[in-house]
């Protein structure tokens, strides 16, 4: 296949290798003071006997601390250093250990191990959309890249370090959210020791993967760097399609004394399938008895695109108390894309209405800038943890030529015959220059007040002004034009039984603007979300650290369209009602045992809305459910280590559109993963090499994602049985 890719992201595996390797020679040998890892945190690290395996403790400056799979400390919920136990509010990590040991390659299957969070409608499966405790669709905003918004199409790639997802409405400190939540991706940061790896993997689906990552100190500028890359040149599961895509992302970062400061771009070039899956018959409330390999599009069903992202900092130290961050996020995306669009289904004899659609030149760009002030003073003998902080974002989309042509009826799901509906050409005038801008500023201030050894309260709020527009057409059509400001308070309250164990409540506000591209709605008031938790922490084992938690939220001041007299109004009366249960765990069982699980349940209603009142939103279901473990067998054959794991995540049934006329079905899908690391060299092996299989959907269950939310037409069918084998060398 002809790759569209830049050379430098299709890198052979061996001349990589060739590369690095000179890189880790030259660099090591450079090196004549070599910083020393960070220490250990002040609480007790496990420790392990010289024949069981070595416990990693990443502290990266400022992002937060992980022990193997659990994590000690974090900013998102915050945005100040706390520890996870000190925190009102459940948040959630996936480590970089859980990542490498799982083979994960997208953020959908990262999030699996994250309770009471679900696929949305992913836009034929080129985009991250998740739903968290009931809310959330594609391009919400809710998945962010170190705590800053941006237009990424797909967030996770090889960057990442971790993904920390923090439950409950987040507008007080990251602005326009949905209630549910924020999924933050923390990326790799330069370090000033030099550490190097090349990884590669080929999948059962035909074709594969690599990345490379190469950082470490510049010697005598007191600047350390870092360089990832990615390359993918797979074969798509199903009938035909190609994933392609390739990443670069150089970053710099300069260690003072005082004062840190980083530099990171990123560039993606990909062409994946605009895939929208299978239909479901509503006569039978089941998928169309096909199999789930074949597409009812064409194979010009492609997205082809790039994405940009530069993200800058500074972080200065007063003194041992006060602190100032500025971080900025500028990120592009621009992509164009061909689809064969189902219009309708004949159950009665297989036969598909399609049209044959296109978008060109669609261009999103978004830039946050958020400067935050932190302090720890003693008023009245208690200590205070202060934020103050300002955050500027504005967002802007523009889709020139749309292209629609007319319906064609004729493909029989039965027997598929390609070709029969040529790309369309023509520029639908009236759907045409789609544009939408909004910009919002916002200030708030925090509060984390100790009042004694076992009682923390966290109290804070922020006023945001937003302006926005949206439109579309020739000539020009303008659907949304509308400014305001919201308050959004939150509170939260903690009571430390012990050192292992705490118990929390919280109150925290949301809010989202009403925009719409295609439809008039005017200036219509914002949606509004408040949210009531509880919830207990605790701390077991040999480092296994557990969440419980019970939630009630409800988001008022829904958009819904109301005809009277032929016309159609748009009306924000509507409320929609989340509450539920969750459980997740993750860390060291012994030694040798880690495993990170999770159960969640929603009890999601539309409560009011004169067609969907008493309904359940599409895509979320009342059950997830996640198991992954791992034993570590430390040293066998010598120096070499061997490791195995395995696990399950799944959900219930879920409804597929608002009018909850037809329902995907529950599943349940295994996984299972075995790594052997040889430790020292041998003649075809000059570095640590680790070598590792996992086996994704083990008994090849056919089991249903997601649906595009509105009809019975597209819904997401998950992978079938994957094996990827993978070699990562280190230097």
């Amino acid at each position: 296949m002809t790759s569209p890719l830049p050379l430098g992201a299709r890198l052979s595996l061996s001349a990589s290798l060739l590369v690095l390797a000179q890189l880790g020679a030259g660099t090591a040998e450079a090196q004549t003071q070599p910083a020393q890892p960070a220490a250990p945190p002040a609480w007790d690290v496990p420790g392990s006997d010289t024949d069981l395996p070595t416990i990693v403790v990443n502290a990266e400056r400022g992002d937060g601390v992980v022990v193997g799979y659990q994590a000690i400390t974090t900013s998102t919920a915050t945005l100040t250093q706390m520890p996870v136990l000190d925190i009102p509010a459940a948040i959630n990590t996936v480590t970089q250990e859980v990542i490498q040991d799982q083979n994960a390659t997208t953020l959908e299957q990262v999030l699996q191990n994250i309770s009471n969070v679900t696929v949305a409608n992913t836009l034929g499966g080129t985009q991250d959309a998740f739903i968290r405790r009931g809310f959330g669709d594609n391009r919400d905003g809710g998945v962010l890249t170190n705590g800053l918004r941006t237009v990424l199409p797909r967030s996770f790639n090889a960057t990442t370090d971790r993904v920390e997802v923090l439950k409950g409405p987040a507008s007080t400190l990251y602005g326009i959210q949905e209630p549910g939540g924020i999924i933050n991706v923390i990326t790799k940061k330069p370090q000033e020791t030099f550490n190097a790896y090349l990884n590669g993997s080929l999948s059962s689906f035909g074709g594969g993967y690599g990345d490379f990552d190469v950082t470490g100190p510049i010697n005598g500028t007191g600047l350390a760097f870092r360089f990832i890359g990615e390359w993918q040149d797979q074969n798509y599961w199903r009938n035909f399609g190609d994933i392609e895509q390739g990443i670069l992302a150089p970053s710099l970062a300069w260690y003072g004394e005082n004062t840190t400061a980083t530099l990171a771009y990123t560039h993606r070039e990909y062409s994946v399938p605009f895939d929208r899956g299978t239909i479901f018959d509503l006569t039978t409330g089941k998928a169309v008895p096909v199999d789930r390999r074949i597409r009812f599009d064409e194979p010009y069903n492609v997205t082809n695109g790039t994405s940009d992202l530069v993200l800058a900092g500074v972080e200065h130290a007063f003194n041992d108390a006060w602190k100032l961050k500025v971080n900025y996020a500028w990120s592009q995306d621009v992509y164009a894309d061909n689809q064969a669009r189902v219009i309708a289904y004949d159950s009665s004899t297989g036969i598909l209405t399609r049209r044959a659609d296109a978008t060109q030149d669609s261009t999103q760009h978004d830039q946050n800038l958020r400067a935050d002030l932190t302090g720890t003073v003693m008023i009245a003998g208690m200590k205070n943890e202060l934020l103050f902080g300002a955050n500027v974002n504005d967002y802007d989309v523009l889709r020139t030529d749309m292209i629609r042509c007319k319906n064609k009826k004729g493909f029989n799901i039965y027997h598929p015959v390609y070709g029969t509906l040529p790309a369309c050409t023509t520029v639908s005038a009236a759907d045409s220059d789609q544009q939408a801008n909004q910009t919002l500023y916002s200030g708030y201030a925090q509060d984390a007040i100790y009042l004694t050894d076992q009682w923390i309260v966290v109290a804070g709020g922020s006023y945001a002004w937003y302006t926005q527009t949206a439109g579309k057409g020739r000539p020009f059509n303008l659907n949304t034009d509308g400014e305001g400001g919201e308050f959004m308070p939150r509170a939260g309250l903690v009571y430390k039984a012990t050192d292992k164990l705490s118990f929390y409540a919280n109150y925290a506000t949301s809010f989202v603007p009403q925009i719409s591209i295609a439809s008039e709605i005017g200036s219509l008031p914002p949606e509004t979300g408040v949210s009531y938790e509880a919830g207990m922490k605790f701390e077991m084992l040999k480092g296994l650290t557990g969440t419980v938690a019970i939630f009630n939220i409800e988001k008022e001041n829904v958009l819904y369209n109301e005809v009277i007299n032929g016309e159609t109004f748009a009306r924000t009366a509507g409320k929609v009602r989340s509450r539920g249960f969750e459980f997740d765990i993750s860390g060291a069982v012994t030694d040798q045992i880690n495993l990170i699980a999770s159960y969640g349940y929603t009890d999601a209603k539309i409560v009011e809305d004169p067609q969907y009142a008493g309904n359940v939103p599409a895509n979320v279901a009342a059950h997830t459910f996640s198991l992954f473990a791992t034993y570590d067998f430390g040293k066998v054959w010598g120096e070499n280590s061997l490791k195995v794991g395995g696990g399950f995540h799944g959900q219930s049934e879920a409804p597929g559109s608002a009018a909850n006329n037809f329902w995907l079905p529950g599943y349940v899908v295994f996984d299972a993963m075995v790594a052997y690391t040889i430790e020292k060299p041998t003649p075809w092996a000059v570095t640590p090499l680790t070598v590792q299989l996992n086996v994704k959907n083990l008994f090849d269950t056919t089991y249903y994602v997601s649906s595009i939310g509105t009809n019975n037409l597209g819904v997401a069918v998950g992978a079938p049985f994957e094996a990827v084998l993978s070699a990562r060398m280190k230097f």
